[in-house]
């Protein structure tokens, strides 16, 4: 009795046991039972529609703009007597960079003091000669070289002020009489110490560079940008980069405010691009060179997550439920991707896109490939 009341259950766990899905029809379907799509966490959907956007690659440098830099040199040549910097240094608008000396300035100031006297004088001759001239006691020719005298050294006067004004030279103090045989250069600029390129005793002429400052307060980004690129690229685009000599792989941000309108020297043709950092940035310096991705403008197309889709060389593919417990391969062609979706092409018709795979795609192509190893 014992045997005959066991005797019926004895098959019925086995078959459980070895239950496995129908194979498939098609090389590219697979086919799950219910065990193993809950096991492999199977989503299904549909594409999600979004402005996808597509990136231009460039490469270029942070830099300034031209009237944020100043090269600052000697207006005369001299000796430095004094250099009143050090790269790296703040420096204000007006402050002082190195010290010059020469004769030749304590030469020009003098002729600013016998020029100024002889205009004196020559202003009081001109007065007398009018007057002579009212009461018909002097000659014509008289009064005529007194106003060419007047003229002449007036315009010699404002010749020498022009020139001690550029040099640097304090003129209320050289009224006086006070005489000096240094010059300050001063910056025209805020900003940082670039470059120092003098010393102590050297000699310097009007076309050396002596020292070079740069204003960080308006950092930008210069890229180069290809031919076949640029007509992509436009005012306000939003550009993400990263700086490789910092060691991070930090996304900062910039926006494009300006696109150059002629291609730069050199044998590849290229544009300039110019972009604005969003926020300012104090941690970056002129000169660094970054890799950048420019987002162009997108346009709305059919997505799916990355899990849906399997890479495999030239094609990728994905894969739609045709019925319970059965998967299809379909190939696409993907595009750019953001925030973790891709956007997709099918190229083979008849994709049931109400039922794609949304989640667990790499394990359907594990099981399609694990089926025609076994084939």
């Amino acid at each position: 009795m014992l045997l005959t009341a066991c005797g019926p259950n004895q098959p019925t766990e086995p078959e459980a046991a070895t239950e496995q899905p129908a194979p498939p029809a098609s090389p590219d379907e697979v086919r799950l039972s219910p065990a193993q799509a809950k096991a492999a966490g199977l989503e299904t959907g549909v594409f999600a529609w979004k402005n996808m956007t597509s990136d231009v690659q460039a490469n270029g440098v942070i830099d300034v703009p031209p009237q944020n830099m100043a090269s600052i040199s000697a207006i005369m040549g001299g000796y430095v007597q004094q250099v009143a910097v050090l790269p790296g240094q703040r420096i204000s608008k007006g402050g002082t960079v190195a010290v010059l000396r020469h004769p030749d300035y304590i030469q020009l100031q003098q002729q600013y003091l016998q020029s100024k006297a002889r205009v004196q004088f020559l202003t009081q001759e001109l007065e007398r000669q009018k007057i002579l001239d009212a009461e018909d006691v002097g000659a014509k020719r008289k009064l005529q070289q007194a106003r060419a005298d007047y003229a002449s050294e007036q315009a010699t006067l404002r010749a020498t002020t022009a020139q001690l004004k550029m040099l640097g030279v304090p003129l209320g103090r050289l009224n006086r009489g006070d005489i000096t045989p240094t010059v300050a250069l001063t910056s025209p600029i805020g900003g940082y110490v670039k470059a120092v390129n003098v010393n102590t005793g050297q000699y310097v002429n009007p076309q050396d560079v002596l020292v070079e400052v740069v204003d960080r307060s308006d950092l930008h980004l210069e890229l180069k940008v290809f031919e076949r690129d640029i007509v992509r690229v436009k005012v306000g685009q939003r550009i993400l980069f990263k700086i490789p000599s910092r060691g991070s792989d930090e996304d900062l941000v910039a926006r494009v405010f300006l696109v150059g309108k002629a291609f730069n020297d050199g044998p590849q043709r290229t544009v300039s691009v110019h972009a604005h950092l969003e926020p300012e940035r104090d941690d970056v310096l002129p000169g660094q060179y970054v890799s950048a991705h420019i987002q162009t403008a997108g346009r709305c197309q059919r997505t799916l997550p990355e899990d849906a889709i399997v890479q495999a060389g030239e094609f990728s593919y994905i894969f739609s439920q045709t019925k319970p417990g059965a998967y299809r391969r379909y190939r696409v062609q993907t595009g750019p991707s953001e925030n973790g979706d891709v956007a997709v092409t099918l190229l083979d018709a008849g994709a049931d896109t109400t039922r794609l795979v949304r989640h667990g795609a790499y394990f359907l192509d594990a099981e399609l490939k694990k089926g025609q190893d076994a084939e």
